[in-house]
């Protein structure tokens, strides 16, 4: 399956989270007394939508207005570290800002302030040139104006007869043009979409089948929350998808990641069923792992290092790149319905028969087995300059071609406490050269209640011996 060129159009702004806690109230009002523990900061609407598609292994160009200001700036650096490629419209305004304020895991109020963040000027020739070079491209409307400029709905429209254009709606903007592949209202959107005075609102899959005829789309899906998508085509048939669990968790951002899982999977050429059930199931775990607040603060990652968290699962027969999240929501699926989950790490740089005797022993030990997989980055750091031989992407692609590995997760620190404690597995398996070893992670697996596993190990096998034999 191809890597694929997916080119994001949309309205972005700068979501920041102030995080603290609280054990007092104001003396002079009814009011908490936030002690403020840390402030964190990244790409939000369609910046958020362009930096989840660039971790589903497409290559991604963001197309949005940027101000000229400090605010403007930081969703530049966080686009860039991400892998996105940016083609900066004119901006009215200052940088639209979002600010949620949490206290642990509740969200006590939200500040809003910059914009109108309009485009301004003319549509630059690095736009229509993107938008050409795209095997798909989606559509991320946040109501600002990006969606109504005339010059680029042209150029959409033009696209859409070669390319899937999905269109991801707000309720203040523009509505989808018309040869959309996909439109992806939640069902508030859909609803305001069809209101008519006097009327009752009818079902999920009623509305969606009406949206098709109304935008003239080849289909619209609807999301449900924790019920899936009802998914509408224009020949009549009506689909529904539904969510592989139902989670309590924080929603913000499900609808970039769900449109994003589905934008970057008709990118790389796979059938529009299956891509609707990959972005169902990316959301679900999106919400289950705790929204955009732990996908951007949670994973453990190191300052500059977007590839900390990434999952590789196996899907459709192939291996598909997919967010922090899946291989959690994927864990959570099996331990729902009583499965044992297993781990187990390393760097797997030339993966040899004794890789492949500890796999399937660690996978002959539980319902699933994820491997942790020491980053690029980190491998160098342990092994020294010349190391790893291939990359990580490579590894993980090769780990996959196991019938014994299920997940490979790619973490970036010196050792895997980070992710373990989000994956949380049942058993953590490692070498039985480790006997005797003080694993620093170990006492975090037993803290949920896990276990330690050693397993046997194939006697003259090591990646070190190989490669200086081949040297």
């Amino acid at each position: 399956m191809s890597r694929g060129n997916l080119v994001v159009v949309g309205d972005a702004l700068l979501d920041r989270e102030v995080v603290g806690s609280t054990t007092r109230l104001c003396p002079d009002a009814p009011a908490p007394v936030i002690d403020v523990e840390r402030v964190d900061e990244g790409p939000g609407g369609a910046g958020l939508a362009a930096v989840l598609a660039a971790e589903a292994d497409v290559a991604v160009t963001l197309i949005t207005p940027v101000a000229d200001d400090a605010a403007g700036e930081q969703v530049r650096a966080g686009l860039a570290a991400a892998g996105v490629g940016l083609v900066a419209l004119g901006h009215e305004g200052a940088t639209r800002t979002k600010c949620r304020i949490r206290i642990a895991h509740q969200v006590v109020a939200r500040l809003d302030e910059g914009g109108p963040a309009t485009p301004r000027g003319p549509l630059p020739r690095q736009a229509l040139e993107a938008l050409e070079a795209a095997d798909g491209i989606l559509v991320s409307c946040y109501g600002a104006g990006t969606s109504s400029l005339e010059p680029l709905r042209r150029a959409l429209a033009a696209r859409a007869a070669h390319v899937p254009v999905i269109w991801d709606p707000h309720p203040r903007g523009a509505p989808p043009i018309p040869g959309c592949a996909l439109a992806t209202p939640n069902t508030a959107e859909a609803a305001e979409a069809v209101a008519v005075r006097g009327r009752s609102v009818a079902p999920p899959p009623e509305v969606a089948a009406e949206l098709v005829q109304r935008w003239r789309s080849a289909a619209v899906s609807v999301t449900v929350g924790a019920d899936g998508v009802w998914l509408a085509r224009a020949d009549g048939d009506v689909l529904r998808v539904p969510a592989p669990g139902c989670h309590d968790g924080d929603s913000c951002g499900g609808g970039d990641r769900y449109a994003s899982a589905v934008a970057a999977a008709l990118a790389r050429g796979q059938e529009l069923a299956d891509a609707v059930r990959l972005g169902v199931a990316e959301a679900s775990a999106w919400v289950a792992a705790g929204g955009a607040s732990a996908h951007r603060f949670g994973s453990g990652a190191a300052p500059g290092s977007p590839h900390s968290g990434t999952s590789f699962l196996r899907h459709g027969g192939g291996v598909t790149r997919l967010g922090a999240a899946a291989a959690m929501g994927l864990a959570g699926e099996v331990h729902a319905r009583g499965g044992t989950v297993v781990a187990t790490g390393g760097c797997f740089d030339v993966l040899h028969a004794g890789h492949v005797q500890s796999l399937r022993a660690a996978r002959a030990l539980g319902d699933l087995l994820v491997v942790l997989l020491n980053s690029d980055a980190s491998v160098r750091r342990i092994k020294g300059p010349g190391r790893p031989v291939q990359s990580e992407r490579d590894r993980a692609q090769v780990l996959l071609a196991l019938d014994s590995v299920d997940a490979v997760v790619i973490f970036d620190e010196d050792e895997p406490s980070a992710v373990l404690d989000r994956i949380r597995p049942d058993v953590w398996a490692k070498g039985a050269d480790y006997a005797g070893a003080v694993l620093p992670e170990a006492d975090l697996v037993r803290s949920w209640g896990g276990r330690v596993q050693l397993l046997p190990l194939l006697p003259g096998r090591s990646t070190t011996a190989i490669l200086k034999d081949a040297g």
